[in-house]
């Protein structure tokens, strides 16, 4: 499941920044990305968090985004491909990348304005919390 889920990550690649959009090559965001990236490689079950607003972690402290992730996924110490990261961006745990090797990871990131490679050691994850999840086997 692994390589399905990194394999899937990087064919995503270049897709285009969207909020809220879940189309591979035409837009899509660092939450959709994983959903749609976890579906795909059969990891886990569908489901669909939207309508989410653009700047929550700005204005609140609710984990919404946290929240989704724990339902699906556990909290680990020591990241491994195919887990995923979420970062602390404003108030909230509000942006998330898959790892892909060591400290190399893709996300869907508004500023670069698509699907692209980060290091969850260098901008704009360090000086962030970070934390790491590994996806439960749905079966």
């Amino acid at each position: 499941m692994i390589d399905k889920v990194i394999r899937e990550a990087k064919d995503w690649l270049r897709t285009p920044y969207h909020h809220e959009g879940n189309i591979k090559g035409a837009g899509v965001d660092c939450a959709m990305l994983l959903i749609e990236v976890y579906t795909a490689a059969g990891a886990t079950e569908r489901f669909d968090p939207r309508p989410y607003p653009r700047q929550w972690m700005l204005h609140n402290t609710e984990e919404r985004y946290l929240e989704w992730v724990l339902r699906y996924a556990d909290e680990v110490d020591t990241p491994k491909p195919g887990d995923m990261l979420l970062a602390k961006f404003g108030r909230t745990f509000s942006h998330s990348a898959i790892v892909i090797e060591g400290t190399s990871v893709i996300h869907a990131y508004a500023h670069e304005r698509c699907v692209c490679w980060g290091d969850f050691t260098m901008l704009p994850f360090v000086g962030r919390e970070l934390r790491f999840f590994r996806i439960r086997n749905k079966h």
